[in-house]
């Protein structure tokens, strides 16, 4: 089954386009976790536990976990590993290079961490993307319009009369892909989201920045015409609490989210 088709299906099932991000960081979890064996494997397990119910994906930013070197790898596979088997799991890796790199970074994340889909950087071009692009079970995400204030410097360079974000989801479209294909757009961009959705309307967005991000739910819900969507949320739900309710709260906070976004069939 195609890796869309996958999602499409853990969403409709529990009603969620919710996303949920892993972004761990050791001095931000609660006080009493942090001298722990495992400090970063045990939070995540509490948080994943706790939101499963209400999330249709995991976005696991990797820089987080390679940050503290074999021990955040082996936390990022151990946390990967609790994930149930239904819910759609993405390596927030923003990876690729020239074709022989790009097949090792593809073999790491898919085949070693066994992740549903990979987030990708365009900007070298088709070879440096092929190796993700070849595998037919898989997704793999590509940068086209991000929520960080320097997206502007290059995504919306004119060129030809369209920003340069637009040539990109048109030219990832004209190519021959196994995989699944989508798209990262940020959620403070939503008057451009609607404009994307005009020439992109069945791709799958994964779309950050809603919560700590200042995004807006109702305007990218809007903008975005009942296209195939993720809402990632991280920040928000991962530290609603910082005391040992911590698992409750990230529950209250992801059914929050879940019901925000809501969900039409």
């Amino acid at each position: 089954m195609k890796a869309k088709q996958r999602l499409l299906e853990r969403q409709k099932a529990i009603s969620s386009r919710l996303c949920v991000g892993l972004d761990t960081e050791i001095s931000k979890i609660p006080p009493f976790l942090q001298g722990s064996e495992s400090p970063i494997t045990t939070f995540n397990a509490s948080i994943i536990e706790s939101t499963s119910m209400h999330a249709s994906a995991y976005k696991i930013n990797t820089a987080f976990y390679e940050q503290y070197g074999e021990h955040g790898w082996q936390a990022l596979k151990n946390t990967i590993s609790m994930i149930p088997n239904e819910v759609f799991t993405i390596a927030d890796a923003k990876r690729a290079d020239i074709g022989n790199t790009s097949s090792a970074y593809a073999r790491a994340i898919f085949d070693d961490l066994n992740c549903d889909a990979i987030t990708v950087n365009p900007y070298m071009g088709y070879d440096s993307l092929a190796p993700f692009l070849e595998r037919e079970d898989r997704m793999v995400i590509i940068l086209a319009l991000t929520s960080n204030p320097g997206s502007k410097d290059f995504q919306r360079l004119i060129s030809e009369g369209k920003p340069l974000y637009q040539h990109v989801i048109e030219r990832v479209l004209s190519w021959n892909s196994s995989a699944s294909i989508g798209f990262v757009i940020g959620a403070t961009h939503p008057d451009e989201l609607s404009m994307i959705r005009s020439y992109a309307p069945d791709e799958m967005l994964l779309i950050p920045g809603i919560g700590a991000q200042g995004g807006d739910i109702d305007a990218i819900m809007k903008a975005n015409a009942d296209g195939p969507v993720m809402i990632n949320v991280s920040r928000a739900i991962q530290y609603a609490g910082d005391s040992e309710d911590f698992g409750e709260k990230a529950y209250e906070a992801a059914q929050f989210y879940k019901e925000r976004i809501g969900f039409n069939t």
